[in-house]
């Protein structure tokens, strides 16, 4: 009886140790708190359902990498996943700058026809040519947030010192008299608390997941004219990639598929629940009108735009490939 328990103990060792386990790593809060987390977890699930000898574990709140050194980990295979904002990268590449350009994407609906658009065909290329691939598309919203006044003109800006995410916003806010400091999303919170930072950008997600309203004033929510808009998709390495059998990758492709079609249905409400959570703690909430996001506009074509068409050989075209699809 205790050799035949041993032998079905042995056998069960066996079959669990046979399955890979890959490593997805990302900056924000795990459980469920924030829809980047979430999408990674419904990757995790639908692989597992697929029982093909594969399991996801996931190390949110940068508890595995630090928010940008995850593209470097990814891209040389000591990473296997990621949920990461492209535009990090934008150093190495310039290319991805163009994936957080001011005033690019319209809207979420225009966001999803960018995704299979030839400007995106082009983004990934670069991607899957530096050791990695996309298994899911998404396209954050995101605002402004203040300590000192609501920002809805360009002047508004003027003196506070501002976190925007990315080169192009980082051009277009110096252009308005803004002074940068800069940091991943993760990182303002703490640097509005202590004084840091008078302003802030980022997506709507992370404005609730990082409970940014318990330090600021005003809110410029997307609405109709939002400036902001981020590619952070989801990652897999190359090496990991190639690893992996047919089932593997198959069972891997539905997941990524599933996560961006939850992603797709969710981008919407994401702005609602942030709005929502602003109001509920007492900040003031406000909407550009499409006289101020032109005017914004303006100082983005004068910097953002030029310096990164200047800076980037294929800037230009990039721009031209983005701006086709209505």
């Amino acid at each position: 009886m205790n050799k035949l328990l041993l032998s079905l103990v042995l056998s069960i060792t066996v079959v669990v140790s046979g399955d890979i386990i890959l490593k997805a790593s990302h900056q924000w809060p795990g459980g469920g708190k924030d829809v980047r987390d979430q999408m990674v977890q419904i990757l995790a699930d639908e692989v597992e359902k697929a029982n093909v000898g594969l399991k996801i574990k996931i190390y949110p709140s940068k508890s595995l990498y630090k928010p940008k050194e995850q593209w470097a980990a990814v891209t040389k295979g000591r990473l296997d996943i990621t949920a990461f904002p492209l535009d990090y990268a934008g150093g190495r590449h310039p290319e991805f700058s163009a994936t957080l350009m001011p005033g690019l994407i319209k809207n979420h609906d225009h966001a999803t026809r960018v995704n299979d658009s030839e400007f995106m065909m082009d983004i990934k290329k670069i991607i899957n040519k530096a050791g990695a691939r996309v298994l899911s598309d998404s396209w954050l919203a995101g605002g402004f947030v203040s300590k000192n006044k609501c920002i809805l003109n360009p002047e508004d800006i003027k003196g506070q010192v501002t976190r925007a995410a990315g080169k192009n916003f980082e051009n277009m806010l110096i252009g308005a008299g803004a002074s940068i400091s800069s940091m991943s999303s993760s990182e303002i919170y703490t640097a509005l608390q202590t004084g840091v930072l008078d302003a802030a950008n980022t997506s709507s997600g992370s404005f609730v997941s990082y409970r940014i309203y318990e330090q600021v004033k005003c809110l410029t929510a997307p609405g109709k004219h939002a400036l902001w808009f981020m590619y952070e998709p989801i990652l897999i390495s190359n090496k990991t990639w190639n690893k992996l059998n047919q089932a593997q990758q198959d069972a891997l492709t539905m997941a990524g598929q599933k996560a961006e079609d939850f992603f797709i249905k969710e981008a919407k409400n994401l702005d609602d629940k942030m709005v929502s959570a602003y109001k509920k703690a007492g900040v003031k909430v406000v909407y550009m009108t499409e006289n101020q996001a032109n005017k914004w506009k303006k100082i983005a074509e004068e910097t953002s735009y030029k310096m990164f068409e200047e800076r980037v050989a294929t800037g230009k075209e990039l721009i031209r490939k983005a701006r086709m699809v209505e």
